[in-house]
């Protein structure tokens, strides 16, 4: 009798699969305070911080298993450390992207002596990790000491943060009680920092409205179609500026939140990533590169100012 033959593993279903159990039971654990051995960010075996899709697939991984170590690495890697995994670990899942060239025919051998690039298909590739806390043997700088908790005074500014934030080139309104971004005014309303309890949540409220800020067509020029409160394109967005606030928080030292945590909110997640398996990995692709843009916004703020 012929063997069946063997099933392709398909990550993108699997992670989408993931999340989806996850946000299921109504929890959003990256919204948890996150800070393991002194890192803000998982890192790779050489200390190298993961970005993107990996950064908050790694980040929600450790939160849910109460890892302490902020250290990721792949079988081999532990082995030429000279140290083994601990029996019945389970290993986690990342990816990378890389390209194919495609067939070429007649017409693209031409336009490769023109000098122009070969045509290229991308696609993504998966291997599987595994967190230091697994992992016997290793030396103990893979388990660094945890950082010290920090405290801040309630309804006032917390002096990095409002640094980093004051000196984007936004208009902001500090008025009222709701807080979102009005494309057709370019204008961002936030409720002052009084109405928080937390300063760090005021902090990440503005850094969720500045992602939503990024998408202007002179931006980063960001659409997912004609977004409506509710609607598809709508809550794309809204995941893009979510993921923006977990990268962010990560660099300034606070967890996303927002305004209200509805069951509509999680229920816009869980619409998004079944309607497509791919939706997370180009929406956290979407927020490292807002991420990234106001980072940068910030840097050329402070720069002006000095100058």
């Amino acid at each position: 009798m012929a063997k069946s033959p063997k099933l392709k593993f398909d990550a993108a279903a699997s992670i989408t699969n993931e999340f989806i159990d996850i946000i299921d039971r109504g929890v959003l654990p990256w919204r948890k305070p996150w800070r393991v051995g002194g890192s803000s960010l998982p890192l790779r075996q050489n200390g190298e911080p993961y970005q993107g899709i990996n950064n908050f697939l790694l980040t929600m991984r450790t939160l849910m298993a109460g890892y302490t170590s902020p250290y990721w690495m792949t079988l081999k890697q532990a082995n030429d450390l000279e140290a083994r995994i601990i029996k019945g670990s389970r290993s986690s899942v990342v990816v990378y992207y890389s390209k194919a060239e495609r067939k070429r025919d007649e017409t693209a051998i031409e336009e490769d002596i023109k000098g122009d690039d070969p045509r290229t298909i991308p696609f993504m590739k998966s291997y599987r990790v595994f967190n230091a806390d697994q992992i016997e043997g290793l030396d103990v700088r893979f388990h660094p000491a945890p950082a010290a908790d920090l405290t801040y005074p309630e309804c006032a500014p917390i002096p990095h943060m409002q640094d980093f934030f004051e000196v984007i080139d936004a208009t902001v309104s500090f008025t009222g009680r709701e807080a979102c971004y009005v494309p057709n005014l370019d204008k961002i309303y936030l409720p002052p920092i009084e109405v928080f309890n937390d300063p760090r949540n005021f902090y990440s409220v503005w850094g969720h409205e500045l992602a939503h800020w990024t998408k202007a067509r002179h931006r980063l020029n960001r659409s997912y179609g004609d977004a409506k409160f509710g609607n598809m394109p709508y809550a794309r967005e809204e995941i893009v500026a979510e993921l923006c606030t977990v990268f962010l928080g990560q660099k300034l030292g606070f967890s996303a939140h927002t305004l209200e945590l509805s069951a509509a909110y999680i229920d816009n997640w869980v619409r998004v990533l079944r309607s497509d398996k791919r939706a997370i990995f180009k929406h956290a692709a979407d927020a490292q590169r807002a991420c990234d843009y106001l980072v940068a916004a910030s840097q050329a703020g402070r720069s002006g100012q000095a100058a």
